[in-house]
């Protein structure tokens, strides 16, 4: 008689996506997105048999039309980790799945050290001075109430460690590090420096909004297909397949071709 034992494990395994193809991250009945479409793969090889006896989480939950160079699924398995990974990375075009790693029983992807958000932001008719300027506005910790929607019971005390510029032709490429995020809160921050730097707006109505959070004011919400969710930070590294992980520049670039 032979006696099979299955190893159990926790794993975190890393994947990338371009936003345009799914109608958001986050699972929804009768649509496309990408956790939907992961966790029927992952369940079609039989990683998993559902998602509550597997504890699956997702690390970020990006809206429709924003992309990801990085995020983060977890869950417990008794196949193997370069099962998951090759089979995971066969089954999709749209999402390339290049990063695995074991984790602690008690291993939440929500809980990161930093997120590192990008948004390419189009230079036509911007005053760029002016929207350097005014970012440090946005850095620390804030009251984000006039610059998120605000989920029931959600904290809108956040920190931004910082927001830091590069510029290329087309561009002016913006970076946001923080260890969290509230829903909407780049895209709003980005609509009000678009409207500094077109000079619809002052400084001292960005300031006036972060202070007095009792008085509601919306200075809209930008596109979220310029936002790209780079990177996910944790206190250990993942094992990556090189030639996946070669393929983000590539997919970095076809994204922003379409803006």
């Amino acid at each position: 008689m032979v006696i099979l034992f299955l190893f159990r494990m926790h794993i975190a395994v890393k994947f990338a996506y371009d936003g345009s193809k799914f109608n958001g991250y986050a699972r929804q009945p009768s649509l496309k997105t990408v956790e939907g479409e992961i966790i029927k793969a992952l369940i079609k090889h039989g990683f998993i048999e559902d998602t509550s006896e597997s504890f699956f989480k997702s690390g970020s939950r990006t809206d429709k039309g924003v992309s990801a160079l990085s995020n983060i699924i977890s869950f417990i398995t008794d196949s193997s980790k370069k099962s998951v990974l090759q089979n995971l990375s066969d089954e999709f075009t749209d999402i390339i799945f290049y990063g695995i790693k074991q984790v602690e029983s008690d291993f939440n992807p929500r809980y990161a050290k930093m997120r590192w958000y990008r948004y390419y932001l189009s230079k036509d008719d911007l005053d760029l001075d002016k929207i350097l300027a005014n970012t440090v506005c946005f850095t620390g910790e804030h009251n984000f109430s006039n610059f998120a929607r605000i989920e029931p019971f959600r904290d809108p005390i956040r920190i931004i460690d910082n927001i830091v510029f590069t510029e290329n032709e087309d561009f002016l490429i913006v970076d946001f590090f923080a260890q969290t995020f509230l829903w909407h809160q780049i895209r709003r921050i980005i609509s009000a420096l678009v409207k500094v730097g077109s000079g619809r707006i002052l400084k001292e109505q960005i300031v006036e909004a972060l202070c007095n959070t009792d008085k509601k004011v919306d200075f809209g919400l930008a596109p979220a297909k310029p936002l790209i969710l780079k990177d996910i930070f944790y206190d250990f590294e993942f094992d990556y397949d090189i030639e996946l992980l070669n393929k983000l520049d590539d997919l970095e670039i076809r994204i922003v071709s379409t803006l």
